[in-house]
Protein backbone atom coordinates (compact mmCIF):
# COMPACT_ATOMS: atom_id res chain seq x y z
CA UNK A 1 0.00 0.00 0.00
CA UNK A 2 1.49 3.40 -0.94
CA UNK A 3 2.00 6.17 1.59
CA UNK A 4 -0.79 8.64 -0.04
CA UNK A 5 -3.27 6.04 0.28
CA UNK A 6 -2.49 5.33 4.06
CA UNK A 7 -2.36 8.70 4.32
CA UNK A 8 -6.30 9.17 3.10
CA UNK A 9 -8.13 10.27 6.13
CA UNK A 10 -11.72 7.95 6.94
CA UNK A 11 -14.53 10.34 7.43
CA UNK A 12 -17.45 8.67 9.48
CA UNK A 13 -20.36 10.80 7.77
CA UNK A 14 -22.76 10.22 10.30
CA UNK A 15 -25.57 11.80 9.08
CA UNK A 16 -25.35 8.96 5.87
CA UNK A 17 -24.38 6.31 8.15
CA UNK A 18 -21.51 6.01 6.04
CA UNK A 19 -17.86 5.49 6.90
CA UNK A 20 -15.90 7.13 3.62
CA UNK A 21 -12.62 7.85 1.57
CA UNK A 22 -12.54 10.43 -0.85
CA UNK A 23 -10.09 9.38 -3.79
CA UNK A 24 -10.02 12.33 -6.08
CA UNK A 25 -13.21 13.44 -5.62
CA UNK A 26 -14.25 9.50 -5.74
CA UNK A 27 -15.85 8.32 -2.70
CA UNK A 28 -16.00 4.83 -1.38
CA UNK A 29 -17.83 4.14 1.71
CA UNK A 30 -18.97 1.16 4.12
CA UNK A 31 -22.49 2.08 4.90
CA UNK A 32 -23.29 0.90 8.35
CA UNK A 33 -26.62 0.59 11.22
CA UNK A 34 -25.88 1.14 14.81
CA UNK A 35 -27.72 -2.10 15.97
CA UNK A 36 -27.34 -3.37 19.95
CA UNK A 37 -24.43 -1.83 21.20
CA UNK A 38 -22.50 -2.61 17.55
CA UNK A 39 -22.20 -1.27 14.30
CA UNK A 40 -24.05 -3.39 11.43
CA UNK A 41 -21.85 -3.26 8.45
CA UNK A 42 -24.41 -3.53 5.47
CA UNK A 43 -22.30 -2.39 2.55
CA UNK A 44 -18.86 -1.59 0.60
CA UNK A 45 -18.88 0.69 -2.65
CA UNK A 46 -15.97 1.62 -4.50
CA UNK A 47 -16.71 3.41 -7.24
CA UNK A 48 -15.81 1.67 -10.53
CA UNK A 49 -12.72 4.25 -11.89
CA UNK A 50 -11.08 2.79 -8.29
CA UNK A 51 -12.02 -0.57 -8.75
CA UNK A 52 -9.45 -3.69 -8.71
CA UNK A 53 -6.77 -0.56 -7.15
CA UNK A 54 -6.46 -2.07 -3.05
CA UNK A 55 -8.93 0.74 -1.83
CA UNK A 56 -11.84 -1.42 -0.85
CA UNK A 57 -9.12 -3.36 1.57
CA UNK A 58 -7.94 -0.31 2.67
CA UNK A 59 -11.77 1.29 3.35
CA UNK A 60 -12.41 -1.79 5.39
CA UNK A 61 -9.25 -1.55 7.20
CA UNK A 62 -9.26 2.07 8.31
CA UNK A 63 -12.82 1.34 9.22
CA UNK A 64 -12.23 -1.59 11.67
CA UNK A 65 -8.91 0.58 13.14
CA UNK A 66 -11.47 3.69 13.44
CA UNK A 67 -14.24 1.25 15.06
CA UNK A 68 -11.82 -0.36 17.24
CA UNK A 69 -10.46 2.93 18.85
CA UNK A 70 -13.48 4.18 19.56
CA UNK A 71 -14.45 0.79 21.91
CA UNK A 72 -17.27 -0.56 19.71
CA UNK A 73 -17.58 -3.82 17.90
CA UNK A 74 -18.70 -4.69 14.07
CA UNK A 75 -21.90 -6.92 12.97
CA UNK A 76 -20.28 -7.66 9.57
CA UNK A 77 -23.26 -8.30 6.92
CA UNK A 78 -21.59 -7.23 4.14
CA UNK A 79 -19.90 -9.98 2.14
CA UNK A 80 -16.48 -7.99 1.15
CA UNK A 81 -16.14 -7.36 4.80
CA UNK A 82 -16.94 -10.71 6.11
CA UNK A 83 -13.92 -11.67 3.59
CA UNK A 84 -11.93 -9.42 4.54
CA UNK A 85 -12.11 -10.73 7.99
CA UNK A 86 -11.80 -14.17 7.00
CA UNK A 87 -8.13 -13.35 4.99
CA UNK A 88 -7.47 -11.31 8.32
CA UNK A 89 -8.51 -13.27 11.55
CA UNK A 90 -7.15 -10.85 13.77
CA UNK A 91 -10.14 -8.72 13.35
CA UNK A 92 -12.00 -11.29 14.76
CA UNK A 93 -11.68 -9.75 17.85
CA UNK A 94 -14.04 -7.13 17.18
CA UNK A 95 -16.96 -9.03 15.92
CA UNK A 96 -20.02 -8.91 18.21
Amino acid sequence: MSTEIKDLPLKDNKQAQQFELNIDGNIAFIAYEPHRGALALTHTEVPIALEGKGFGSVLVQKTLTYIEAAQQKIIPLCPFVLSYIKRHPEWERIVQ
